[in-house]
């Protein structure tokens, strides 16, 4: 029986793909038509599959290396690849499609163009894109609700005050729909933020927590937040890639930043997934390999990649109704 290639094998849909893998120490290649991952064990190789068309994205860490056929198996079934430091943070890559976040995105010429055609239909108009960055804050406070009240999450230990959860939803939803511009937006989000970290410190009984800025902060708390977040990142930029929606066309996160979309999608499901594991897990003192299996099971149960493509799309959708209801009607024959 001839070998099966995995390009062979139907593609798995990326808003149903299981796996996110770190890597490190570690060569990348194609072995006997299967990309894989080697590592030494004294005198001898072992080999490790990479299940491709169920990946949705790839970290490769301190000491790895890939072929130039790994990297062509892995854009034929559409695996975005990031190279980063040790622990996955920091992320860069030699690649300009974000400034901070960068990734290497397959080539493809036939991904869809419904969605980028909405897109920038209200993207260059300043009310639209307020409208689509409200939308994007609203999602992300019921998804936060949500899975803060998910019974897994309780079992595990973090017992979220669901009454200072409710208000703080309650609170921030007429400031979202309300803000004159996307400053004030992002001055919401800010204090937002500050009152979840502060809810979920007393959810586990962490104590005292500041959150400090990347690569300086010296408690788990501040290095899994920084971990954790990188894997929400690659869901962001997989789910920009399959809407074939460009990192620069951002609503809230910087319009001169190129990435700045794929911080706006992983806004999405960063709060309600990565920040309690990151909590949970500084308190049970894993290391960092357990905290990234914990966040991709997370991710993986709550579907976390389906939630954010499903609601670009409802945003592309909606955004352009508006942009159609409110323009003004064409006289015959223009």
């Amino acid at each position: 029986m001839d070998d099966l290639a995995p390009t062979d094998l139907k593609s798995v849909l990326h808003s149903k793909r299981a796996n996110i893998y770190y890597l490190e120490h570690c060569r990348v290649l194609v072995n006997g038509g299967r990309v894989e991952y080697v590592t030494d064990a004294g005198k001898r190789s072992l080999y490790w599959n990479i299940p491709i068309a169920n990946t949705t994205s790839v970290l490769l860490g301190t000491g790895t290396s890939i072929t130039q056929a790994a990297m062509r198996e892995l854009a034929k079934a559409g695996v975005l690849v990031g190279f980063c430091g040790g622990g996955g943070t920091p992320l860069f890559a030699a690649n300009e499609v974000d400034v901070e976040v960068a990734w290497l995105s397959p080539q493809s010429e036939y991904r869809p163009t419904e969605y980028l055609q909405a897109w920038v239909k209200f993207w260059f108009d300043d009310e639209l894109r307020l409208y689509a960055a409200k939308q994007l804050q609203a999602w992300r406070l019921q998804r936060l609700q949500t899975e803060w009240n998910a019974r897994a999450l309780r079992e595990a230990g973090f017992a979220v005050d669901l009454a200072r959860l409710q208000a703080l939803v309650q609170q921030f939803t007429p400031r979202i729909a309300n803000a004159p511009d996307v400053t004030a937006l992002l001055t919401d989000e800010a204090q937002l933020t500050k009152a979840l970290f502060k809810l979920a410190v007393d959810a586990v009984g962490y104590g005292e927590f500041t959150r400090a800025k990347r690569g300086t902060g010296t408690d788990a708390a501040n290095r899994f937040l920084d971990h954790g977040n990188y894997l929400a990142y690659g869901l962001g930029a997989t789910a920009t890639w399959v809407l074939g929606l460009p990192h620069g066309l951002a609503v809230l996160h910087g319009k001169t930043r190129r990435g700045g979309l794929v911080f706006d999608a992983a806004d999405l499901v960063k709060d309600a997934s990565i920040l309690p594991q990151a909590f949970l897990s500084a308190m049970r003192g894993d290391d960092e390999q357990q905290f990234r299996r914990q966040c991709i099971e997370a991710l993986t149960r709550s579907e976390s990649l389906d939630f954010i493509i499903d609601t670009l799309k409802h945003i592309a959708v909606t955004t352009v109704q508006r942009a159609n209801a409110s323009a003004p009607p064409q006289e015959p024959g223009a």
